[in-house]
């Protein structure tokens, strides 16, 4: 049985692994690994699944900076083992990463993915509009989520990482 928990240190020798597994050595080079690099995920909101004390999936939140002033959350990378696909454990792991972040008080947050995917968990390219982020990106891949009306969408400028 695949249980959620939130990620924690020792994880992370497994989570590269499974990233590695699932995005090859490409995964470094993308845009927004550049928010990621040399930042810590919110252990708060970020989440693997296990199995049998196996890490089969995870999903992982970023705090960044929106434009000038606001705080806003990375959503990312979502990644399943390759043996695992197919079996919900990546919609389970959004649908409970969004449902921490939302009782968090978070007001928004955007990721980087597949549109068809991620558009049945509440995302949408409108609300990112006013944002670009510090290197290449598919514009129609660039989403966000917003829990408060306007969080997301009346953000203007780059994206950074939070402490830059």
């Amino acid at each position: 049985m695949v249980t959620l928990q939130l990620e924690r240190p020792e994880h992370a020798p497994a989570i590269e692994r499974l990233l590695d597994q699932a995005f090859g050595p490409a995964r470094w080079h993308k845009t927004c690994q550049r928010l990621r690099d040399g930042q810590d995920p919110d252990r708060d909101l970020s989440l693997v699944a296990l199995e049998g004390g196996e890490l089969v999936g995870t999903v992982r939140l970023w705090p960044v900076r929106l434009g000038l002033a606001r705080r806003g959350l990375m959503l990312g990378p979502l990644a399943v083992d390759g043996s695992r696909q197919s079996e919900g454990i990546g919609a389970t792991l959004m649908k409970a990463a969004l449902t921490r972040v939302e009782e968090a008080g978070e007001p928004s947050v955007f990721l980087v993915g597949d549109p068809d995917y991620y558009r049945r968990f509440g995302f949408r390219q409108e609300t990112t509009t006013g944002l670009h982020l510090p290197g290449p990106v598919a514009r129609p891949r660039f989403l966000g989520r917003e829990f408060r009306p306007g969080a997301l969408s009346r953000a203007k400028g780059l994206v950074q990482k939070l402490a830059a």
